[in-house]
């Protein structure tokens, strides 16, 4: 298996080149951050973790800004939104964001994409939560066009435009790769139908990634790697991904000041290499 990082890159942790140069004299393959445009005041919306909302929920850098300096940083690097919250994004804008990540640097890019569970997050950006899904498949399949047509247009219920062009392309062919976050239902649809990759969280075992990949292979689908997001050092769970056919782990990393990530990057590289 290859190992990455998935963290929040905020304001108050290492800066975005340092923890790239880290993480690539370290050996890890990947980095996938987070991304919350904001955190509404007033907010009903459960916290998935559970209790109250972490702190770097609040401050996320702009992914594809905080990445682009990460790439800067490093040479081979794969630099991931993980995830990045698609239907709260204008796709046009969206796709000359991950294309511009993708030809900057070479080549590394990775589009890790999810439908979000803010609400009060995704109605201040005009979203409706009940449609979200629908209009993140429609997104989607608008960024393929836009990346792989001189001219691309597209109509559909939530998405339409008329023949439009858009550069850079990426540097990736025929796109840089959409990794495709969540378990349920929808996110498993979605998977088949637009994604490259599977970005399924940490609690996932090997019982889940053996039927998911029995059910992608049902679909069509038998070329779709599966990388883990935001493991911990177990590795009892480790072995279970390796036995799931997992390509990637990425490894939880707190964000914390420099000193403090560099010393737990090293502890994160140890386990890395025992398991490998």
């Amino acid at each position: 298996m290859k190992f990455g990082i998935a963290t929040f890159i905020t304001d108050e942790g290492i800066r975005p080149g340092p923890l790239g140069a880290a993480l690539e004299e370290r050996g890890f393959d990947s980095l996938f951050i987070a991304e919350h445009s904001h955190i509404p005041a007033s907010r009903e919306s459960p916290y998935p973790g559970g209790g109250e909302l972490p702190r770097v929920y609040y401050r996320t850098l702009d992914p594809f800004v905080a990445l682009t300096a990460v790439g800067a940083a490093t040479q081979n690097l794969l630099l991931a939104t993980g995830i990045a919250l698609v239907p709260q994004r204008d796709v046009i804008h969206l796709a000359n964001e991950a294309a511009s990540l993708d030809v900057v640097s070479g080549g590394r890019a990775a589009l890790g994409v999810g439908a979000g569970w803010n609400r009060e997050e995704m109605r201040n950006h005009g979203v409706d939560p009940k449609t979200r899904g629908a209009l993140m498949g429609e997104q989607l399949a608008a960024l393929k066009e836009i990346w792989t047509k001189e001219q691309a247009e597209f109509h559909g219920e939530h998405i339409n435009f008329d023949p439009i062009f858009a550069w850079p392309k990426p540097v990736q062919k025929p796109h840089l790769p959409i990794y495709v976050g969540g378990e349920s239902k929808a996110a498993l649809d979605r998977l088949a139908k637009y994604g490259d990759a599977w970005l399924p969280r940490a609690q996932t075992r090997a019982a889940e990634l053996n039927r998911v990949r029995q059910w992608l292979a049902d679909q069509g689908r038998t070329d779709v790697p599966f990388t883990i997001f935001g493991a911990g050092p177990s590795r009892t769970a480790l072995d279970g991904y390796a036995e799931g056919g997992v390509e990637r782990v990425t490894f939880l990393l707190r964000t914390q000041p420099e000193s403090e990530t560099l010393a737990e990057l090293d502890t994160l590289a140890k386990v890395a290499q025992d398991a490998g």
